[in-house]
C-alpha cells in the first residue's frame, strides 16, 4: 500500500459522501486505503458509509474526540508509505493524490507536502500554506495589519503573501486539510501531539517535522476544493471557539515563548484571552439572532 487516506467525521455526512465518491472516481495512479474515524456522528454518517462505501475501514468513536487523537487512531491502522490527512469537506475533480506522491517519490527530504487548496468559488485559500505564527504575523493577520503594511515581511509572514500561488515553495506549515505525510516522518515526530485537542495540530506537526530536519512543501502541481468549515467545527460553536483559541496558546507556549521576554509574553496572552472573550459574545449574539431574527436580518455568518 503507498498511500493512506485518513478521515476525521463529525455529522457531516453530505460533504463525506462527496469526498469519498471524488477520491474513488479520480485516485487511479497509486494505490491506497481509506480509513475513517467518526467522532460519534448523529446524522447517520456510518449508516451511509457502510451502504454506500463498504471499502472504507471505520473506527467509531462513542464521542467527540477532536482532531489530533482521531488522526492518530486512524494512522495506527495504516499500511501506506504516506498519510493523507482529509478533511470530509474536501473534493478533487482529477487524480491529485497521485500527483503528490509523485512529487514525495521523487523527493525524499520532504516530510510534509500539500496541493494548491481552493475555496468553493474557486479562489485560493491562501491560508492552507503559511508561516510561523509569530506574534507580529499573527497580529499582522488578525487585524488586517498586513494589508495596510503590505511591504512589511513580518506582518504578512502568516500568509507568505510574496508567493505566486501556482509555483512550487518551501514553507512553514500547511493546513490539515490536505496533508500529505510521510512514513518516517511522522515516525520521527511521533504523530500528532493529543494536547492539542483540534487546530493547530498541523502548525505544530509542520514545526516539529522541520525541527527534525524535514521540508513542508507547497505543491501546487494539482489542487483540491476545500468548503471550509463545513468539516464538523460549525456542529458546536462555542467548543470550536474555546479549542482553536486553547490550541493556539499551546502552539505559542510550546515553540515560540521562549524567544519572547516574559513582559511580553503576559500581554499577549491578555490580548489572546480578550479575543476569546470577544469572539465568544460575538457567537452568543449571532444565536440569539438566530432564533429570534428581525424582519429583514437573517442572523447568519
Amino acid at each position: 500500500m503507498v498511500l493512506s487516506i485518513c478521515i476525521i467525521s463529525l455529522n457531516s455526512k453530505e460533504y463525506l459522501a462527496k469526498c469519498l465518491e471524488s477520491v474513488i472516481a479520480h485516485t487511479h495512479g497509486v494505490s491506497y486505503e481509506l480509513i475513517l474515524v467518526d467522532n460519534g456522528s448523529t446524522d447517520g454518517t456510518g449508516m451511509m458509509v457502510a451502504e454506500r462505501f463498504p471499502q472504507v475501514r471505520v473506527i467509531r468513536n462513542e464521542m467527540n474526540l477532536g482532531f489530533s487523537k482521531p488522526m492518530n487512531q486512524a494512522v495506527q491502522l495504516a499500511s501506506g508509505a504516506y498519510f493523507l490527512a482529509l478533511n470530509p469537506d474536501t473534493e478533487i475533480s482529477s487524480d491529485c493524490f497521485s500527483d503528490q506522491v509523485d512529487y514525495l517519490e521523487r523527493n525524499p527530504e520532504v516530510g510534509v507536502s500539500i496541493p494548491k487548496v481552493l475555496n468553493a468559488d474557486g479562489s485560493f485559500q491562501a491560508q492552507s500554506r503559511h508561516g510561523e505564527s509569530r506574534p507580529a504575523a499573527v497580529f499582522g493577520y488578525s487585524l488586517g495589519l498586513g494589508k495596510i503594511f503590505t511591504a512589511s515581511k513580518p506582518l504578512n509572514s502568516y500568509l507568505m503573501s510574496w508567493l505566486p500561488e501556482d509555483e512550487i515553495a518551501e514553507v512553514k506549515a500547511v493546513s490539515g486539510s490536505s496533508m500529505f505525510i510521510r512514513r518516517q516522518c511522522w515516525e520521527d515526530v511521533g504523530g500528532f501531539d493529543e494536547r492539542f485537542f483540534a487546530y493547530q495540530e498541523d502548525s505544530d506537526f509542520c514545526k516539529s517535522a522541520r525541527d527534525k530536519g524535514w521540508k513542508v512543501m507547497y505543491v501546487p502541481t494539482c489542487s483540491v476544493v476545500h468548503y471550509s468549515g463545513h468539516g464538523g467545527s460549525k456542529v458546536q460553536p462555542v467548543r470550536t471557539i474555546y479549542e482553536w483559541h486553547r490550541s493556539y496558546f499551546l502552539l505559542y507556549r510550546k515553540h515560540y515563548a521562549k524567544e519572547y521576554f516574559f513582559l511580553f509574553n503576559w500581554l499577549f496572552y491578555g490580548a489572546m484571552t480578550a479575543k476569546l472573550g470577544l469572539a465568544l459574545v460575538k457567537n452568543t449574539f449571532r444565536e440569539l439572532f438566530k432564533k429570534s431574527p428581525p424582519a429583514n436580518l437573517a442572523g447568519d455568518d
